[in-house]
């Protein structure tokens, strides 16, 4: 399954399109990866994600889901 929504970065007070591809397959080990670029704050938000379904709820899905962040070259 692949889902795209369209986002915006901040290079100083200039808003920069950023794709959001998230990608939720079956093959391999469960696993939640952010690849693009991004900053250090985006990588940890992984467990705020992961809590805040848990919380509400939700059951985190146990299967490989890689979240990119495009275009690459540009620090989010």
């Amino acid at each position: 399954m692949l889902v795209k929504i369209k986002s915006f970065a901040l290079q100083g007070l200039d808003p920069v399109p950023i794709d959001v591809e998230v990608d939720i397959t079956q093959r391999g080990l469960p696993s939640f990866s952010i690849v693009g670029l991004p900053d250090v704050a985006v990588q940890e938000s992984r467990e705020r994600v992961r809590s805040a379904l848990k919380n509400n709820g939700y059951q985190f899905p146990t299967h490989r889901i890689t979240v990119n962040l495009a275009p690459a070259d540009i620090k989010k």
